[in-house]
């Protein structure tokens, strides 16, 4: 089973935080000990030096030398033994456990020593050592208390241990989750983008491979000729124009420097658009309001878009049908508007209108990448589109810029309808909301005006 890369990356960081978790842990573990090992000696010192002090301490029962008023200090008492020059213990606590006869056996007389010993059934004791003239003093203190708290500590953390590195797993894993959640999305956009273009390029080498196969499998009359090559030249430039937007885009997404803005005049780019098209055959009218619409962008960039949304208007509308392009200034933002009579976009197709390779309806043809470069258009230049229905009874795609031209009261437009679109608008039920473009991936292209289809 592939195992995804979010889980590979969440166990190597939960590996790495059990190897940090460790190593901290033996660190606390030794911290602790070191402080509980000078709490006792500075307790066996304390009480060393009070049975210098009284020697008949040395008979009292021991005690604790904590108390209710410090917590750290120790709760086992601590015992005294004193022994001759000969190492013979000739007094004791009360209660005290024997001394074995190895501790004090050949040791040099003067000095004082601090060791850890067993002694017997009464288990390890930290003894500390002091010769007083005339023999050994020894106070010693049962590690019973030290070990429980290093056991305590010890079993805080292996009972920890698993909850934080689950933890850390879930956390990384839900991090690295979302961090390659877009690249995982950008490459299956990608996959599916190779998929698409294979498709799309096999299409018309097929036809031609197909023309020109039957053209040479026998002798034909010279308009039979004229036909097959015609109907290649044909498919030849549908392969040129699918060619040149999947350059177009690829140019886009390497980053190029940015081209130099200029300001554009909308409602001259919309007549000339409109020129541009009307040979195609829909019924093409034009609404340009009477003040100025200008905008700061690439020419070049927003007569592709003009004419990607013509283009696509035109062929969904038919030879009959009707398309209406229309500049408008709403405020401090202008318009363009391109609404068409064809079918329209259905509302579960619009999330994705503007993807690689994508169609909205079973009608036409096309490339399907027209829609797409005009999408990179508007989010490099800063516009925002708008997607709904047409009185027309097609479908309605306006982009909105911020006007570049200093606002001036509204006048009196020379449209033959009786109002505007206003743009940006709040959509209506059932259609999408008006779209920020992110910041611009890249810019770049040339002006060719591409085909789309929904």
């Amino acid at each position: 089973m592939k195992v995804s890369p979010a889980v590979r990356v969440a166990a190597a960081a939960t590996a790495i935080i059990a190897v940090v978790y460790l190593g901290c842990a033996i660190l606390l573990n030794l911290v602790i000990s070191a402080h509980l090992t000078a709490q006792d000696d500075e307790g066996l010192a304390a009480r060393l030096a009070a049975g210098r002090s009284h020697p008949a301490a040395v008979g009292q029962r021991a005690t604790d030398t904590g108390g209710d008023d410090d917590a750290d200090d120790p709760d086992e008492p601590v015992f005294l033994w004193r022994a001759n020059a000969g190492d013979v213990v000739t007094a004791h606590s009360p209660d005290a456990p024997a001394l074995p006869p190895s501790l004090l056996a050949g040791r040099a007389p003067g000095g004082d020593l601090t060791v850890t010993a067993r002694l017997g059934k009464a288990g390890l004791y930290r003894l500390k050592l002091a010769w007083d003239g005339a023999g050994w003093l020894v106070a010693g203190q049962s590690l019973v208390g030290d070990a429980h708290t290093k056991r305590l500590l010890l079993y805080g953390e292996l009972i920890a241990g698993p909850f934080v590195l689950l933890a850390m797993f879930l956390g990384s894993l839900v991090v690295g989750l979302r961090a390659l959640a877009p690249v995982e999305q950008s490459r299956r956009r990608q996959l599916e983008f190779t998929a698409d273009a294979s498709h799309e390029l096999r299409t018309p080498l097929s036809v031609i491979r197909a023309e020109a196969d039957v053209a040479l499998s026998s002798p034909r009359q010279p308009a039979e000729y004229r036909e097959a090559l015609t109907r290649i030249q044909d498919e030849s430039q549908r392969l040129r124009r699918l060619v040149a937007d999947m350059l177009w885009l690829a140019r886009f997404d390497s980053s190029p420097p940015p081209p130099r803005d200029e300001p554009v005049d909308l409602a001259t780019l919309a007549q000339a658009c409109a020129d541009r098209f009307r040979a195609v055959g829909p019924a093409i009218t034009v609404a340009i309001a009477a003040e100025p619409a200008l905008i700061s962008a690439p020419p070049e960039w927003v007569d592709r878009l003009a004419g990607v949304l013509m283009d696509n208007a035109c062929r969904y509308a038919g030879t009959d049908g009707q398309v209406r392009i229309q500049v408008g200034v709403h405020g401090s933002r202008v318009s363009v508007t391109v609404e068409d009579s064809g079918p329209g976009i259905p509302e579960a197709d619009r999330p994705r209108l503007f993807d690689r390779f994508h169609r909205a309806t079973e009608h036409g043809s096309g490339s399907g990448l027209g829609l797409a470069i005009g999408d990179s258009i508007v989010r490099s230049t800063g516009g925002r589109w708008q997607v709904g229905d047409s009185p027309l009874g097609g479908a309605l795609m306006a982009v909105s810029w911020r006007n570049a031209q200093p606002h001036r009261p509204a006048a009196v437009t020379t449209s033959p309808r009786p109002a505007e679109i206003p743009l940006p608008a709040p959509s209506a039920p059932g259609k999408p909301a008006e779209v920020s473009p992110s910041p611009p991936s890249a810019r770049g292209g040339p002006a060719e005006v591409g085909s789309d289809g929904r």
